[in-house]
């Protein structure tokens, strides 16, 4: 099983991979499949079904449709422009995609929430359609967004297409034990590993490039929530708190005000600028999902400000070790808040930080698998719960917790030799049982849990 560092981490917008990245994703898929017919289509429609439709408003799904079938792509997207065709598009009517004659398409009768079952798939499952100049459907595709920003069509999905089937990688391991032996037969690290992996699908000087800007963009996110304020966008009237805390913070330096325990705001904080950007729109990493993109990168920030010795050059093993670690997590669970809650999504996120700061510290394969297992095991049976359905209460708190919680685990794991009671597979393999058994209430429906106990205005 190979899964690319540059498929855990995707550049993207908020407030969700899943919701927002995954139906623009899905989007221009159908516009490339609408270019290789033989024939023309004049209009679209779409319907958004299960957890995107129950929280689709809240995730900007909606929105995220319209501006994927107009032609815009979430890894180059320009807030600016897409504003504006956005407001066109409810004007006209109409939608203007490259290379396609303008399609007609009304987002208030062409663009569906249905509300009944799930389809069959996936929690994350949306049509769209292709019409003539009566307005008959003649074309179709099913297409679920299964967490991340992967998208699979239902064909796809039957065909089992969410696994690797390239030319086989130096290391091809599918389990922690797998990937222990590999390193212990090996001799090297689990980012060594990755990184032979990579390498054999693409040349050095991308993979490297491709490293840098994952870390400059993470690091510009967290940079521009720190320096934001206002409030967030979607009604629930959500004040950024990431600048005022930071800005607390830094005019508490050297003053001795300070108690030992006031590191985790340094955590939480910069988590927190992440996911406030996110939840705004702004542009951020999957890590291994929007909902969850602040715990690897406050993470990193933690190492690189506030670790003696810290050195830049280390992110990149920082990077292949948690992607190593979130792809085992994905093949053998899930990384999609909609099929296991949020254990799924900020669970996963804690992980792969942890082990990848545990990598970063020099720890060992057996710690630093040692390290993603504690930083999950405590996070098994988190729900996703979001307040009317946006990525704000409770996602941008719990994201700080995650990488206070993610730090703890690399530390826990580096005082020890990397020998424990439970193996980093088997607290997979429970996140996974324990996602099948939680009530669909609480996977990103917005149906329970926090979502109805607390007051949406």
């Amino acid at each position: 099983m190979f899964l690319s560092v540059f498929d855990m981490f995707k550049v993207g917008l908020g407030p969700s991979s899943s919701h927002t990245i995954g139906p623009m994703v899905a989007a221009a898929r159908f516009l490339d499949h609408l270019r290789s017919q033989p024939f023309a289509v004049a209009g679209v429609k779409a319907s958004l079904h299960g957890s995107l439709a129950f929280t689709g408003v809240g995730h900007a799904t909606d929105r995220a449709v319209i501006l994927g079938l107009a032609g815009f792509r979430a890894d180059d997207y320009d807030k600016a422009k897409a504003d504006a065709a956005f407001d066109d598009i409810l004007t006209s009517k109409q939608l203007t995609p490259n290379d396609l004659p303008a399609l007609r398409f009304d987002p208030a009768t062409d663009l569906l929430f249905d509300y009944g079952a799930p389809l069959p798939g996936h929690a994350n499952g949306m049509k769209l359609h292709g019409t003539d100049s009566q307005g008959d459907v003649i074309i179709s595709q099913t297409y679920y967004s299964i967490g991340g920003g992967f998208v699979l069509t239902d064909q796809e999905l039957a065909d089992g297409k969410d696994t690797d089937t390239g030319a086989p990688v130096p290391y091809p391991f599918q389990t922690a034990a797998e990937m222990l032996t590999m390193a212990d037969a090996s001799g090297k690290s689990i980012a060594d590993m990755k990184r032979a992996n990579e390498l054999s699908r693409m040349a050095h000087a991308d993979l490297d490039r491709g490293l840098t800007r994952i870390w400059d963009v993470m690091a510009a996110c967290i940079d521009r929530g720190l320096a934001t304020d206002g409030t967030l966008p979607g009604g629930l009237n959500v004040k950024r708190r990431a600048k005022g805390i930071h800005d607390a913070l830094q005019a508490e330096r050297g003053m001795n005000l300070s108690a030992p325990h006031t590191i985790n705001d340094w955590m939480s904080t910069y988590a927190m600028a992440v996911n406030e950007e996110n939840a705004d729109g702004g542009q951020v990493v999957t890590a291994p999902t929007n909902g969850a993109a602040g715990v690897v990168p406050a993470t990193i920030r933690y190492y690189l400000d506030h670790v003696p010795g810290a050195t830049i050059t280390r992110v990149p093993d920082f990077l292949l070790t948690a992607a190593a670690i979130g792809g085992l997590i994905k093949f053998n669970a899930s990384i999609s808040g909609a099929e296991c809650g949020c254990q799924a999504e900020v669970g996963s996120a804690a992980a792969m930080a942890a082990a990848g700061l545990c990598a970063a510290l020099g720890g060992s394969p057996t710690q630093i698998e040692n390290a993603a297992e504690i930083a999950l095991e405590h996070h098994l049976g988190m729900t996703c719960d979001p307040v009317k359905g946006l990525v704000q209460v409770p996602c941008i708190e719990r994201n700080g917790l995650g990488a206070i919680k993610a730090v703890s685990a690399a530390s826990l794991a580096l005082r020890g030799d990397g020998t424990h009671l439970v193996p980093l597979d088997a607290a997979i393999e429970t996140m996974r049982q324990t996602g099948v058994d939680m009530s669909e209430k609480y996977k990103e429906t917005a149906l329970g849990g926090l979502a109805v106990n607390v007051p949406n205005c």
